[in-house]
């Protein structure tokens, strides 16, 4: 709550200082900006307290933004705010505030105005010297089906070009499939609620020769999972060759996986039923990027 808020329910500001005080019941988190009760505040309510302190007009990005939009990753220290860049910044304690002229458009997410998803893992990348940090924090929205390869490199070349050279290089050399495609598959598997399969695995007979290859396997129930149907690692014929060592497979394409995962999701519940009720099959499971023992 600000001061003004505070004036018009007939509080002072002489008296809001002293409940503020020492050992007093409300405590101050910016200047003007009171929370009223004396405990450690959340980090919602630091959000809330950021913008009431800023304005109306501003928009969280950076972690928080990208932890509103659903990504696992842990907040910063820092609370990241973009401001129009009319309006004047006051350094502020806990709190990262750059002015823009780009201010984007937010998403709400319970109440609070976030940036898109491709702008919160930009404006971290920005910052970061480390190439492989660039990198995961490039794959995160890619990972998690938030955005594509073509928004990411959209949202750089609109905004400042100053200090993004390598953020650019490691954009120019990532390939969003595979790494879309695993993000799509594991939130379909949080929603089916399935033991962790092993991934990317050649199934091979027990001579060793190989039979094709599964997205992810359940070895001890004998589930396949190809997730690529087409082009690439699961195209080709391999699951009909699967299919005749008695092997359970479920086959759906990254498209299903982004439109459709509910429907992807229950296919897998009961083909791990099914799998779980018949004898598993004769064969073993090896990584693909591996020749070695078998899983």
């Amino acid at each position: 709550m600000n001061l003004e808020q505070l004036r018009r329910a007939g509080v002072s500001d002489r008296r809001t200082r002293r409940l503020c005080g020492p050992g007093g019941p409300w405590r101050r988190l910016h200047p003007g900006v009171v929370l009223l009760r004396n405990t450690a505040p959340t980090r919602q309510q630091l959000l809330h307290a950021a913008l009431v302190r800023y304005g109306p007009q501003v928009v969280i990005t950076g972690a928080d933004a990208l932890q509103a939009h659903g990504v696992k990753y842990p907040p910063s220290e820092e609370i990241r705010l973009l401001v129009p860049d009319h309006c004047r910044v006051v350094a502020c304690e806990g709190v990262r505030a750059a002015r823009t002229a780009r201010l984007p458009s937010p998403v709400q997410v319970d109440g609070l105005p976030f940036a898109p998803p491709a702008r919160a893992a930009l404006d971290l990348a920005r910052a970061e010297p480390d190439p492989a940090r660039i990198r995961h924090l490039l794959t995160l929205p890619l990972y998690w089906g938030l955005c594509d390869r073509q928004e990411l490199v959209r949202e750089l070349d609109t905004g400042p070009q100053r200090g993004t050279s390598a953020v650019r290089r490691v954009l120019r050399d990532l390939d969003e499939g595979p790494i879309q495609a695993h993000g799509l598959a594991t939130r379909v598997l949080e929603t089916a609620r399935l033991p962790p399969p092993n991934w990317d695995m050649t199934i091979c007979d027990r001579r060793g020769r190989r039979i094709g290859q599964a997205d992810a396997w359940w070895d001890e129930q004998g589930l396949a999972w190809q997730y690529r149907c087409g082009p690439g690692p699961s195209g080709g014929f391999s699951h009909l060759a699967l299919a005749a060592t008695g092997i359970v497979l479920v086959r759906c394409t990254v498209r299903q996986l982004r439109q459709v995962p509910h429907e992807v999701a229950q296919e897998l519940a009961r083909a791990y039923g099914d799998a779980s009720r018949t004898p598993r099959p004769r064969v073993r499971a090896i990584l693909m990027s591996t020749s070695g023992d078998a899983a």
